[in-house]
């Protein structure tokens, strides 16, 4: 299978002098962008699909759309965050495609209203009725047999009560702190002597969502917390009468600010920047749709919230909790398992430093196993002729058996230097943990870099061979993540190449000293010359281009919204080069537009495993090139993230990355939607290819 470039009418190169890039227009309309935040709307509208889509056994669409809905939650705390934040502020700056903050938040509102309605359907009308078809009842209360609702009692007074805290309101009792998506009762009590009062009650965070009651009949029975909460009331309140009773949940803003340059210690200042996060300002109000409105006016006042933060929506509220749903030990109602393979030339090799040594070795995960890493520093840990380590590590998760190897690495004596990024949002608290247990075992931490997120995933070994010492790295795409490398696509590269070696070292001296490295030999680095190295390498593509060797792109990556990179790719299209972008998420870019952008093709990837992958082909007059790194296509990226683009050198694997990687997605049908040219994407259609399922049958 090989790319070949589609017969398109071509354009003159003229149109640009000399075959320069075009110049980002000083003035940008919204002919030549896409909203950003409209585009991340359109991204989680996808994840929705799948939950719609039948095509995926009914535990794996329940497990969609506890996806969208943890989605929509960061979108709020975020992208809606930073816009509340500019309205505050008065910012009438326009955003790429054109619009004020005040702008796009009118239109995102309506959009975010009708993607709940859409998930509403989704449960109510379909996966609801197919759960119960498959005897898993979730069950209202009022839905429960005496019998059961006697045993949601007994769980109530031995597992939910003791944790629970009613706290009042009234002059005597401040308005109580709502916790940023926290799911909370509104209770009216009705007080013999004083009359109406207002109490709060938060739903324990720590019990699950979703309470199993007895097996009735072989079905699987649930109910949800709050309701068994919501029905036991009066234990909590006794000498008064419960008359009402209402769930609402609130999103805050959780993009909190860090100053860094006034930091004198980077830990101490992350620590009590999250414990910030949890005051941030109210930017959504859930409520289910039968809230009086006394009450409600009781929250959005004293949340000092507009009306249009309100989001009023039939129960449940917050259905990310269905991800519980997933735990169910039903093989029949999900995807079919699959074993991960371990590269062939492991098997003849007596170490992996032998087999890296030999030839260098690619990685495609979750395909090929995340085990070959592991043992990669479980090796490095154990051999006596290894001298030290390095490595970055971003997002570590909760299972770390690669933490694990290099504290043993350390305990061993060898040289160990880990920076661990304090700064990845939403996981610095795991993060800090990690890094105080590996200083704990005396390995060498760096806490990133102040002004930059360390965002590269790479990983250096210094061997002793004979008199000699050799570097062995390990870069990806990806995550030191296991439990997210069975999740996630990404792509790894494990080298022995002296001028890959040499150029870890000096990121490494970089990330870790005082180094001003302003060059390397192979790598492209953010912030250094990555941005500069992209817009050579699309000239190059522009300068190369002709009727015999037509120019070629293909970009695989999760987002792409920087309008310089996107005005490059515009002038590449205008000058005749054929671009494929296969891009998960927000595309900013606009498609298929006669005389801007009429030779691109924007696709998105959707289905079982998340695509994390950035690979970068160029045909560059026949002698393809192709790159893998961590960076996404956006300005963070390219300007305020240390970043790793590295090439794949070896004439074998590059032709793999074109023919058998790059060339299944471009002829993916199910999975895969194209994008328009209005900003709305639509399925394919043509004869049926699943790239993922291709690959879990012919991983290498």
């Amino acid at each position: 299978m090989t790319l070949m470039s589609p017969k398109t009418k071509r354009i003159n190169i003229n149109k640009h002098e000399n075959g320069k890039l075009p110049k980002p227009v000083k003035q940008l309309g919204p002919h030549r962008y896409l909203n950003r935040e409209l585009s991340w709307l359109e991204f989680n509208r996808r994840i929705l699909g799948e939950a719609l889509s039948s095509r995926h056994p009914l535990l794996e669409r329940i497990k969609f759309l506890s996806i969208f809905s943890s989605n929509l939650d960061e979108f709020f705390m975020v992208r809606v965050a930073g816009l509340r934040e500019q309205i505050d502020a008065g910012v009438q700056e326009r955003s790429p495609d054109g619009l004020t903050p005040n702008e796009q938040f009118a239109i995102l509102r309506p959009q975010v209203i009708s993607l709940t309605e859409r998930q509403r359907i989704c449960w109510f009308d379909d996966l609801l009725p197919q759960l119960r078809a498959s005897d898993i009842l979730i069950c209202n209360y009022d839905e429960l047999t005496p019998a059961q609702q006697d045993h949601a009692h007994a769980f109530f007074q031995e597992q939910i009560f003791p944790v629970l805290t009613p706290l009042a309101f009234d002059p005597g009792h401040p308005f109580p702190h709502i916790s940023n998506l926290s799911l909370n009762l509104a209770v009216v009590v009705h007080d013999p002597r004083s009359g109406e009062r207002f109490a709060r009650l938060k739903i324990p965070e720590v019990l699950p969502r979703l309470i199993e009651l007895p097996v009735d009949q072989g079905r699987r029975v649930f109910v949800w917390l709050e309701q068994v909460v919501a029905a036991n009331l009066g234990v909590l309140f006794p000498g008064m009468q419960v008359t009402e009773s209402y769930p609402f949940r609130v999103t805050r803003d959780a993009d909190v600010e860090l100053q860094e340059e006034e930091a004198s210690d980077l830990l101490s200042t992350i620590q009590s920047t999250l414990r910030r996060r949890h005051f941030g300002r109210v930017v959504r109000l859930a409520v289910e749709s039968t809230i009086p409105t006394r009450i409600l006016e009781i929250l959005v006042e004293n949340m000092e919230i507009a009306t249009d933060d309100v989001y009023m929506m039939p129960g449940p509220l917050g259905f990310h909790g269905l991800m519980q749903l997933a735990g169910i030990d039903r093989p029949n109602l999900k995807d079919s398992s699959f074993t991960p393979q371990l590269p062939a030339s492991l098997e003849t090799a007596d170490n992996v430093f032998e087999a890296v040594a030999a030839k260098d070795m690619l990685l495609h995960h979750p395909y090929d196993s995340f085990m070959t890493v592991v043992d990669f520093l479980n090796t490095a840990a154990d051999d006596p002729n290894v001298l030290a380590i390095k490595q970055t590590l971003y997002r570590v998760g909760h299972y770390t058996p690669q933490v694990d190897a290099l504290m043993r690495a350390r305990e061993h004596g060898k040289q160990v230097t880990v920076l661990v990024e304090l700064k990845a949002r939403f996981d610095e608290e795991n993060n800090i943990e990690w890094a105080l247990a590996l200083e704990e075992a005396g390995v060498h931490v760096v806490y990133g870099l102040v002004g930059l997120k360390t965002h590269c995933k790479i990983a250096l070994v210094v061997r002793k061979e004979g008199k000699t010492l050799r570097r062995y790295v390990h870069l990806s795409t990806g995550n030191y993540n296991a439990t997210t490398a069975a999740l996630y696509t990404d792509i790894g590269l494990l080298t022995s190449r002296d001028d890959l070696g040499a150029d870890a070292s000096d990121l490494f001296n970089f990330l870790t000293g005082y180094s001003d490295q302003r060059a390397y030999r192979r790598f492209l680095v953010a912030p250094i010359d990555l941005r500069d190295a992209m817009l050579r390498l699309i000239k190059r593509e522009i300068e190369f281009h002709s009727a015999d060797k037509p120019g070629r792109l293909i970009f695989k990556m999760n987002t792409l919204t920087d309008p310089t990179i996107i005005e490059a790719l515009y002038g590449a299209s205008q000058a005749g080069v054929e671009i494929d972008l296969i891009v998960r998420g927000v595309c900013c870019l606009r498609p298929g537009v006669p005389g801007l952008s009429q030779t691109i093709r924007v696709r998105s990837i959707i289905g079982r495993f998340l695509e994390h992958s950035r690979i970068f082909f160029f045909g560059n007059g026949g002698n393809n090139e192709v790159y893998l790194g961590s960076a996404d296509m956006m300005s963070r990226n390219l300007d305020r993230r240390v970043e790793v683009v590295f090439p794949v050198e070896d004439p074998n694997l590059v032709a793999h990355l074109r023919d058998k990687v790059l060339a299944i997605y471009l002829e993916d049908t199910l999975n895969a939607h194209l994008l328009q040219s209005d900003g709305t994407y639509h399925r394919t259609d043509g004869t049926p290819c699943d790239v993922q399922a291709w690959f879990l049958t012919h991983a290498h």
